[in-house]
């Protein structure tokens, strides 16, 4: 699963992904520092590997991971080429959603590409080429579809339906995500065509370090802002968690949060709200030899996940044996857990949930 850092030239993109990632992306004082996403592996924080990890006593732990895609930043006019346009915009559709990354710090020595400070407007810069470049999409489409319209196909009409919505919403400025549609619609036709607006969006507004806990009037003004479009908010002062992720030591960076009045850090609040914003959740397997979180998306069930493992799994699946997490620390042993009752054999329509220990029956 991937998410893309977008945002305009020299608002912390790179240094946000520095934070996030093992790999080092450019970081200057300039517009274009990046100009090749830089894609970096991050595991996804989760305690509850580490309690698994002491009754358990593995060979290995292995975490959940997400891809992180640092992308070049966007100017106005770049749904016509401008700038890097038409590569960022490529990058963007590679990914599964968008974390969008605004300057919302005053700071005479750090450049702007616009020279002043708004968060709603740069805001606004990057919808706009993003809907501009999605109905340019979509006036391609349109014509074949109205064709098919014209000469009786009955779900063609559905779809031009559907997507004459898409196209009033995307002429006044409102993103594909925002837009009004049934379920029908949006799952039929719209998703397919995987558009730039439609992808799940959540805000990181960058601050300054006096605003890090509380935020700041750039903060509240974005906020009211996209207050209609269902989005997430993250605050982060970017500068600070570069500095903290450069301190290796795990009690030097507690002191640091401390300091801060931060319980955990934001990198860490970032990639849990990526993954949530993926709609993903995590399942383990616990043995001697790895404990592992594997990620699968909300609602998917016991064969697409035993899937995730090998294709095999979903094949030839007969059975799961699912033990809660809850069970597993309570009890202190799967033998335990069987002995107590609470270890339940489950089918092909189980629903798998967040925190369910798995164990895989297959034939193939």
């Amino acid at each position: 699963m991937k998410a893309g850092i977008v945002g305009l030239p020299n608002v912390g993109k790179s240094t946000l992904f520095n934070c996030l990632s093992n790999a080092k992306a450019q970081s200057a004082n300039y517009p274009f520092c990046t100009i090749e996403p830089n894609i970096g592996v991050i595991n996804v924080p989760d305690p509850r590997l580490t309690a698994l990890e002491k009754i358990v006593n593995p060979q290995r732990v292995q975490t959940a991971i997400v891809e992180i895609v640092d992308i070049a930043g966007l100017v106005k006019g770049a749904s016509r080429g401008e700038g890097l346009g038409n590569k960022f915009l490529g990058n963007i559709r590679e990914t599964d959603a968008i974390i969008h990354i605004v300057r919302c710090f005053d700071n005479d020595n750090i450049t702007h590409v616009d020279t002043t400070i708004d968060p709603v407007r740069d805001k606004e810069t990057i919808d706009m080429e993003l809907q501009l470049k999605d109905l340019e999409s979509l006036g391609k489409r349109l014509e074949k579809i109205k064709r098919a319209a014209t000469i009786g196909d009955k779900d063609a009409r559905k779809e031009l339906t559907a997507l004459e919505k898409v196209k009033a919403g995307l002429e006044s400025a409102k993103s594909v995500r925002s837009i009004e549609l049934t379920e029908d619609e949006r799952n039929d036709y719209v998703k397919p065509l995987q558009f730039l607006t439609d992808k799940p969006v959540l805000y990181v507004c960058n601050v300054d370090e006096a605003s890090a806990t509380k935020g700041n009037a750039y903060v509240d003004a974005l906020k009211e802002a996209i207050k209609d479009e269902g989005a997430e908010v993250l605050v982060l002062a970017v500068a600070i968690e570069a500095d903290i992720a450069e301190l290796d030591d795990y009690e030097e960076r507690q002191l640091f949060l401390d300091e801060l009045g931060l319980s955990e850090t934001g990198a860490s609040r970032l990639i849990q709200s990526a993954y949530k914003l993926l709609n993903l959740q995590t399942y383990f397997t616990a043995g001697e030899k790895e404990v592992r979180a594997w990620t699968i998306h909300i609602g998917d069930k016991a064969p697409k996940a035993a899937g995730v493992i090998h294709t095999d799994f979903e094949k030839g699946f007969i059975r799961a044996e699912v033990m809660k997490y809850k069970d597993f620390i309570h009890y202190g042993s799967e033998a335990k857990v069987r002995e107590a009752g609470k270890l339940a054999v489950e089918g092909k329509e189980y629903v798998v949930q967040d925190g369910d220990i798995m164990n895989f029956r297959f034939n193939v």
